[in-house]
């Protein structure tokens, strides 16, 4: 059992830091701010726990099993990613606000939490991947399930350890960000890559 937790831990540490829609994500709002960032990745932590009950309760089965299912909520997931990578590359051409603005801003944070909800929630393709992934590191016995959402969970502690070092770094280049010409940079490749990835999840296949 010991080993099979350790592989895991290994496995899912590497899948951890591997950049995604979440991670990029998680860098476009934590140049408006540490609050914004952190947000983000409460956001991200609550549409795990999503998945996690969506595993624990064999819905996810569902969207391997049913083509129309997995293909409704994957073509949500990616309208959503490619919204957030137009919003962002629109940024990128306008001037940048004063970030002590918009770290202020209360509705900014709501904001930011719905954004990493929705963007790991409706992500159909984290749901199959534990089913691949996991069955691989669980003992056989009647507490599967138990292990299934407990190592569901020390994923995701480990995703929120790594995306909240990574606001924290961010925020120590603010200097830096607080240039325009930096900021819009960084809104057009932020930008660039979410579109990407909703394209890739809308139009990929299994």
């Amino acid at each position: 059992m010991e080993t099979q937790w350790l592989a895991f831990s290994v496995a899912a540490m590497l899948v951890t830091v591997a950049p995604g829609p979440d991670t990029f994500l998680v860098i476009g709002n934590a140049l408006g701010g540490v609050r914004r960032g952190l947000a983000t990745v409460a956001g991200i932590l609550t549409g795990g726990l999503f998945h996690v009950a969506l595993f624990a309760f064999g819905v996810a089965r569902l969207l391997m099993y049913s083509e129309q299912a997995f293909w409704t909520v994957k073509m949500l997931g990616g309208a959503y990613l490619i919204y957030l990578g137009i919003k962002a590359l629109r940024s990128a051409f306008k001037p940048r606000a004063d970030a002590a603005q918009i770290e202020s801003a209360p509705t900014s944070l709501w904001r930011s939490y719905a954004q990493g909800v929705l963007t790991n929630a409706l992500n159909p393709k984290i749901a199959i991947f534990y089913l691949a992934f996991l069955p691989q590191f669980l003992a056989p016995g009647a507490d599967m399930a138990v292990q299934s959402v407990l190592m569901i969970g020390l994923h995701y502690l480990m995703g929120t350890v790594w995306l909240s070092l990574l606001v924290l770094g961010v925020a120590r280049m603010a200097g830096m960000m607080r240039s325009a010409r930096v900021a819009r940079t960084l809104d057009g490749i932020v930008g660039g890559l979410m579109l990407g990835f909703g394209v890739k999840l809308a139009w990929s296949s299994r």
